[in-house]
């Protein structure tokens, strides 16, 4: 057994409790963290979409199905990645749910080592969400730090006005531009225009706005 911390969280909702107990013995003897649910339902009421996870997920269950899971998931703007149980008959409909952007299905009887490798790609692909948000979280504190004018002349250096130019777009003096230009910065811990310009088009990127 490794001597590093658990790998990663991994929800199994299936209201099979064979099949739960089954999962919960292989993916624990791998050393993920394993928490199971026998409902879509049960497992909504409780998820946390601050733990990096991945869910494993049966597509046919009494009450709520996989398939209405996915849509309430995608409904919360979840980044959940999910890899969905199938039948040999609702293969079409596990096809469905990749096209809704589920990582993959697997028919039963699942290949444990095929299963296995699936919850590590979805791991990975949720940590590099969570790095994601993380970032642009950070990104938009710092922003939220800037007054309106601030931000104004933020949105022109990046723009790539000079200080006359954004003088004149705001009708101040250079001076007032330059001590604009310091407190911003300063507030957005930015040593170099370079800086400012990653934090600002970061933030672009990820969708915040500066104003």
């Amino acid at each position: 057994m490794s001597l590093i911390p658990k790998k990663g969280n991994v929800y199994v909702v299936d209201d099979d409790e064979a099949v739960r107990d089954s999962l919960q013995w292989l993916l624990e003897g791998k050393d993920y963290r394993v928490k199971c649910y026998d409902s879509a339902e049960s497992f909504l009421s409780r998820y946390d979409p601050r733990e990096v996870a991945c869910l494993i997920a049966d597509i046919r269950m009494d009450g709520m199905s996989g398939l209405d899971l996915q849509d309430k998931l995608i409904e919360r703007k979840s980044p959940l990645p999910i890899v969905f149980i199938t039948g040999h008959g609702d293969v079409p409909m596990a096809v469905q749910t990749m096209k809704k952007g589920a990582v993959d299905f697997i028919e039963k009887p699942f290949k444990e080592e095929e299963l296995l490798n699936l919850v590590e790609r979805m791991l990975d692909q949720a940590r590099g969400a969570f790095a994601t948000q993380q970032e642009a979280a950070s990104r938009d504190a710092l922003l939220s730090r800037l007054t309106t004018r601030e931000a104004q002349v933020l949105e022109r250096i990046v723009a790539g006005r000079l200080n006359k130019q954004i003088a004149d777009d705001l009708g101040i003096s250079i001076k007032t531009v330059e001590a604009h230009r310091a407190n911003i910065m300063e507030k957005l811990n930015a040593n170099t225009v370079a800086d400012l310009l990653k934090i600002a088009l970061g933030a672009n990127t990820a969708g915040a706005k500066a104003g």
